[in-house]
């Protein structure tokens, strides 16, 4: 036993574990050679939307969990899902920081278990996540049409399309920003219109009309989307002075002649669209053919509305002739 200088007390120096430190270390050390993740693989299936990389990561932040929380390797069953949740949580956030790269791979965050003796699933969300509604609940004004595309890298961009109107001699104004296949699609959209103003009934409010467009990239992907349809439905819309219906996406471009053009590919701006709020969808008829490859939940949450021409686009979305 010796003496501290400055306290006067006696400090002990134990050859053996001290509970604090030594004894907390130990037992950490020994509870590594445990393994919980049988008691998920026993009791629970995953979702669909978790690949391997995904299992294997809950799996082991649960059994973590249970070295810590439950050391002795028994837990009810209530107690077992709580972990099991809180595992999901967590694997979800790394999901959900990687989906804002902007690749497909990572779309897929509707996270859930199964319990294998009921068949029950259970989603497990992200609180602070809540849906982050870039295409809101409510109608948009009159001229505000929203779209979306994806480059060849899978990148997908999600856009608010805004047009409004304004005493002129029917010219088409473009805010600064728009280049590339996005303004060569708008140019092309507003040709149709030019040429089809008749057939849709707003040839004098064209004749009469300057259009102002400006086009928001809302996640920030940069990607050279063709918007064409989503332009001419927008321009139609600011002339009617109708709002298209809340939460809907317009997919799909045109030729300069009016032939609707469908989109590359259809499964990743439907994800995208639907994780931001959207409920609906206007979709060339060429891509009916997609719908095979679109995911159960998206269908079931998204509403699909084909059209075959840039009229049909209009009065599907607006009504009227």
């Amino acid at each position: 036993m010796r003496r501290s200088p400055r306290f006067r007390q006696p400090i002990e120096f134990p050859d053996h574990y001290g509970f604090v430190v030594d004894y907390l270390a130990e037992a950490m050390r020994e509870l590594r050679k445990l393994n919980f993740t049988e008691m998920v693989e026993r009791d629970f299936a995953f979702g669909s939307h978790l690949v391997q990389r995904d299992r294997k990561a809950v799996q082991k932040t649960f059994s973590g969990l249970m070295k810590i929380i439950h050391p002795h390797g028994e837990a009810t069953r209530e107690e077992t899902i709580e972990l099991l949740e809180l595992a999901l949580e967590g694997r979800r956030r790394v999901k959900e920081q990687l989906k804002k790269l902007g690749s497909f791979e990572y779309h897929q965050t509707s996270f859930s278990h199964i319990a294998r003796e009921t068949g029950e699933e259970r989603f497990v969300g992200v609180p602070e996540q809540g849906g982050r509604n870039l295409i809101p609940p409510d109608p948009p004004g009159p001229g505000t049409v929203y779209s979306a595309g994806v480059s060849d890298e899978s990148v997908i961009g999600l856009y608010r399309v805004e047009v409004s109107v304004s005493t002129g001699t029917g010219k088409l104004k473009m805010a600064g920003g728009l280049s590339g296949q996005m303004k060569e699609s708008a140019t092309r959209a507003f040709a149709v219109l030019g040429a089809r103003k008749s057939e849709l009934g707003v040839a004098q409010d064209v004749d009469n009309s300057d259009f102002h467009l400006q086009v928001i990239d809302l996640i920030g992907n940069r990607v050279e989307a063709e918007i064409g349809t989503a332009v001419f439905v927008a321009c139609c819309s600011a002339l009617r002075r109708m709002s298209v219906a809340a939460g809907l996406l317009v997919l799909g471009d045109m030729t300069v002649q009016g032939n609707v053009k469908p989109v590359r590919s259809l499964a990743e701006p439907l994800r995208v669209a639907m994780d931001n709020g959207a409920k609906r969808a206007l979709i060339p008829i060429e891509n009916k053919r997609n719908l095979l490859d679109i995911s159960a939940d998206v269908l079931e949450h998204v509403d699909s509305i084909f059209y075959g021409d840039p009229k049909a686009a209009v009065v599907k979305v607006l009504g009227g002739t």
